[in-house]
């Protein structure tokens, strides 16, 4: 049984946050789904993950290709994990399932902590999500460094 990590963002953008958490996964062993709900906030993170960090890159790709299934990081705006995904990245307020959450190893909810409207979706899903039993963390970068604030 996996659990939900809730992620503020209030320092950090996303596009800086997620390439760190994806190589956490990463060498986790995990396969990734990055969930999102605009393709073109999609796109955007494709390009941002192409560029990665000075000595390489985050190798991933978007789904709808011939080789979803050999991806180790897909990014999608579905619900289905073609590339075999136990790790699902949910951004921009992407709807993430009790089930889910259960049957996975880790799910990572993203949310800008400066934007009102994503703050309140994050707690009406930690609320649907504790509520249906799923173990979730809350972790704050407001101190300047990740630190876990709540957990249930």
């Amino acid at each position: 049984m996996g659990a939900a990590y809730f992620y503020h963002l209030t320092r950090h953008p996303l596009e800086r946050t997620l390439p760190m958490l994806l190589e956490k996964a990463r060498a986790a062993g995990w396969r990734v789904a990055v969930r999102g709900r605009d393709p073109a906030r999609m796109d955007r993170l494709d390009l941002r993950l192409w560029e990665g960090p000075e000595d390489g890159f985050l190798p991933h790709g978007r789904a709808g290709g011939p080789h979803d299934a050999l991806q180790p990081v897909l990014l999608t705006t579905g619900t289905e994990r073609p590339n075999g995904a136990v790790c699902v990245m949910a951004v921009d307020g992407a709807e993430v399932m009790p089930e889910e959450v259960q049957a996975l190893e880790r799910v990572c909810i993203l949310f800008d902590g400066n934007d009102g409207a994503a703050v309140e979706a994050a707690r009406g899903q930690w609320r649907a999500l504790t509520g249906a039993g799923c173990a979730a963390q809350y972790w704050s970068e407001a101190a300047g460094r990740w630190e876990k604030k709540a957990e249930a």
